[in-house]
C-alpha cells in the first residue's frame, strides 16, 4: 500500500515539476510582454495602449499566482514523499 501511495505522489511531482517548467517560461515571455507594453503606454499618447499595459501585467499577475500554487503543491507532495518513505523504511 505504501509502495503504490509513493509510486502515485512519485508522478504526480513528475507532472507538477513539468508543469512549473513550462509555467516559467511562460510567466517569463508575459513579462516581457507587459514590460514591452507598459513602455509602449508611457510614450503613447493614446489610452489603449494604458489598458493594454495594465491586461498584460494582470495576465503577469494571475500566471504568477497559479505558478505559486504549483511550487505549494509540490511542496506539500514532497512532504509526503518523505513521510511515505519514512514509513517504507519502519
Amino acid at each position: 500500500m505504501v509502495k503504490r501511495r509513493l509510486t502515485s505522489n512519485t508522478k504526480q511531482l513528475r507532472a507538477l515539476r513539468d508543469e512549473l517548467t513550462v509555467l516559467d517560461a511562460q510567466v517569463a515571455h508575459l513579462a516581457d510582454d507587459a514590460d514591452d507594453a507598459r513602455v509602449r503606454s508611457l510614450v503613447s499618447d493614446d489610452g489603449s495602449a494604458e489598458r493594454e499595459s495594465v491586461d498584460a501585467q494582470r495576465h503577469v499577475d494571475a500566471q504568477s499566482s497559479y505558478r505559486s500554487s504549483i511550487v505549494a503543491k509540490i511542496a506539500e507532495l514532497e512532504r509526503r514523499q518523505d513521510e511515505l518513505l519514512d514509513e517504507l523504511g519502519s
